[in-house]
């Protein structure tokens, strides 16, 4: 039992077994073979490890953003001259990552709470006083009814803020068209915590003078962070004279994508640009809802009582996203990487044993060239002495 076991253990650790191979000489099936490894070398060259970087480890990024608009507006309307600043025209204040420019507006000057007459929209609209229910409102309407139709607009009667808002008639042209001309500022910075890295869109070469007299251009100073309102919506792909009358959003996303096997330098930031919604003239027929619009008023005192200047603001909304990858040389994806384009190799065996085995005239002799079929011969009983005498007899 001993020797045996001992013979078992011999045979499993100190001897080595091999696959049997056949070498073909097929010229059809050679090309095929050839053509497939050509296909996998070229993936994993050309996909996994130029342009997907397989050999890298690879790290998303956070980052923060500052804001800030610069430019002068002069309006003058009946009369009133006015000059407007970026805290008139920004909200909220500077520095959010997402923010509105006013670009036009419809002003109700000199609001007091008492009783006034709905404006006559053709959805507040009455023949009786019945049809004005005391104490309640309309989804539509400006704000409680008094249980009074008013003759003259044939519109109910309501306390409220008065006079009531009329924002039918929109400005045309926008009232701060020359927003167009307000510049940007974008200052951000980035953060690769995996490899301790923290980037600025004010990278090499961006000072200070270059700063005071640069303008974004994608060609000429692709790394500019000032941007003109009028281009940024240009390249967005809308129209400034028709979004600016309406209002809009536009998204700019700033996206990083390093390289840090290369020097620090060469991570820089790039800028696109993206309409997110707006408004044209053919928007019109189609959409019920037309642009960015808000509202919010400026409360003051008068002779001892409260009023308010109510603003209906158009303008466009400004969202500042910002992505970041970066990569860095990392053994272990390496040899992930090696070791599955090697697996895919395999691909090839099969498909030209698919064609030997199976498609091609002499495939039964590939068959037999291939596989060792053995069979197990039954022992025959040992011969007496007196039959092998009869054999040779």
């Amino acid at each position: 039992m001993k020797d045996r076991i001992q013979g078992c253990c011999a045979n499993f650790f100190f001897e080595y077994e091999t696959p049997r191979q056949v070498l073909v000489r097929n010229r059809r099936v050679g090309i095929v073979c050839r053509f497939i490894q050509m296909c996998v070398l070229a993936y994993i060259i050309g996909w996994v490890f130029m342009y997907e970087k397989g050999y890298q480890t690879v790290d998303t990024a956070f980052g923060s953003i500052l804001t800030k608009m610069k430019g002068l507006a002069f309006t003058n309307i009946s009369g009133e001259e006015r000059i407007w600043d970026v805290a008139d025209y920004v909200f909220p204040e500077q520095g959010a990552s997402s923010f509105v420019v006013m670009t036009n507006y419809i002003a109700t000057v000199g609001q007091t709470q008492g009783k006034c007459p709905e404006v006559p929209n053709g959805k507040n609209t009455c023949m009786l006083d019945a049809d004005c229910d005391e104490g309640k409102y309309k989804r539509t309407g400006n704000g409680f009814m008094t249980g009074k139709c008013v003759n003259k607009t044939s519109t109910c009667e309501v306390y409220s803020w008065c006079p009531i808002e009329d924002d039918r008639k929109i400005p045309d042209p926008p009232v701060l068209k020359v927003a167009e001309n307000f510049t940007l500022f974008i200052k951000n910075s980035i953060s690769f915590r995996y490899f301790n890295v923290v980037r600025s869109n004010l990278v090499e070469g961006v000072d200070q003078a270059y700063i005071s007299s640069c303008q974004y251009d994608p060609i000429n100073n692709p790394l500019c962070p000032i941007f003109r309102l009028g281009d940024i919506v240009e390249r967005s792909g809308l129209n400034f004279s028709e979004i600016a009358r309406f209002g809009g959003a536009i998204g700019i996303l700033i996206e990083w994508n390093c390289n840090l096997d290369f020097q620090i330098k060469y991570c820089k930031p790039q800028y696109e640009f993206y309409g997110l919604y707006g408004t044209g003239r053919n928007d019109k027929e189609e959409k019920p809802s037309l642009g960015y619009n808000f509202r919010y008023a400026k409360h003051y005192l008068e002779n001892g009582k409260e009023k308010r200047t109510l603003m209906k603001v158009f303008g466009l909304k400004i969202d500042i996203v910002v992505y970041g990858m970066a990569g860095k040389f990392d053994i272990i994806p390496t040899l992930t990487a090696i070791g599955s384009g090697v697996g895919i190799f395999g691909v090839a065996t099969v498909v030209c044993d698919v064609l030997l085995l199976h498609l091609l005239p002499k495939r039964d002799f590939y068959k037999n060239m291939k596989f060792k079929n053995t069979e197990m011969l039954e022992e025959k009983p040992a011969l007496s002495a007196t039959e092998k005498e009869k054999q040779k007899e």
